[in-house]
């Protein structure tokens, strides 16, 4: 890998891994299109570090406030009924169902999970769906002539049940193409949250399979001696830094404007790559030779 590939590579983990279009997918596809070697599935885990740490530094109140509740509600019964203590306990929770398909389906995340033609269906399966949430949720802010506007949830009454609803659908997005944060909202706002806490949540969620993932990832290619770490370690901080810049946008995006661009993005780019398969202008394993 050059330093120009690793500088795109970055760049393009930190524009696309907080937006709901799949930050593994347009990984993978740049390779592809660019006629690169693809970076593999622990390139992209080991620079989502550099993304999560964005997260970490953006949200840094929020977390120090959970995790600091949480702490103290392990022997203080009485915090245990503090929202911020519950948040920390419902972040373990929803990290459940990632952690456990994540280790059950790891060959086939890195292996027949990358085919293209898999990676255009998620694009517009997924795109469909964000859509309708997003109409739903539209619907419920705006009403209508013959509908009272409808208040939708906060993330104080968020419960169990929700959170492994949140969990199950993160874990959809160990399929390149699906998106973490496009599954997560999608699924919030289809469960009645409002887009900010949608987002909030999601965003938070994430931290411990992000960083669980690229532990794992480190610790894989450190014994296989297969990634190029100083190229690695750049597109990590290159995806930092646009990461960062990137959560600040989206957060105030989403509070007053509406996710169809990035549905409409994600059908177009899933159309265009079947278009290019289908016509053998592009193998559905472009980019695929060990990288």
């Amino acid at each position: 890998m050059s330093w120009f590939e690793s500088f795109i590579l970055g760049l393009v983990q930190g524009l696309t891994e907080f937006l709901p279009i799949s930050s593994s997918a347009h990984l993978r596809l740049t390779a592809a299109f660019a006629g690169w070697n693809d970076p593999g599935a622990a390139f992209t885990a080991i620079t989502q570090i550099g993304t999560e740490t964005a997260v970490l530094i953006y949200f840094r109140k929020d977390i120090v406030r959970i995790v600091s509740a949480w702490g103290r509600s392990l022997t203080n019964k009485a915090m245990r009924s503090d929202h911020d203590a519950q948040m920390g306990w419902l972040v373990i929770v929803g990290s459940i169902p990632i952690g456990v398909l994540g280790v059950t389906f790891k060959d086939q995340i890195e292996g027949p999970f990358r085919d293209l033609r898999l990676i255009a269906t998620t694009l517009i399966v997924m795109g469909i769906v964000l859509g309708i949430a997003d109409r739903l949720a539209a619907r419920d802010e705006k009403g209508g002539k013959h509908r009272a506007i409808k208040e939708r949830k906060s993330l104080k009454e968020l419960g169990v049940r929700d959170g492994l609803i949140y969990g199950a659908c993160q874990a959809m997005a160990l399929i390149p193409g699906v998106s973490r944060s496009g599954a997560t909202i999608s699924g919030g706002l289809l469960m009645g949250y409002t887009r900010e806490a949608a987002a909030r949540y999601s965003f938070l969620l994430a931290i411990p399979a992000v960083l669980a993932s690229g532990v794992f990832e480190l610790k894989d290619a450190t014994e296989g001696g297969h990634v190029e770490w100083p190229q690695t370690i750049f597109a990590t901080i290159i995806a930092f830094a646009v990461g960062y810049a990137v959560i600040a946008w989206f957060m105030k995006f989403i509070t007053t404007k509406s996710f169809m661009p990035f549905v409409i993005y994600r059908i177009l780019l899933g159309i265009l790559l079947f278009i290019l398969v289908g016509t053998d202008a592009l193998s559905p394993h472009a980019g695929e030779s060990a990288g």
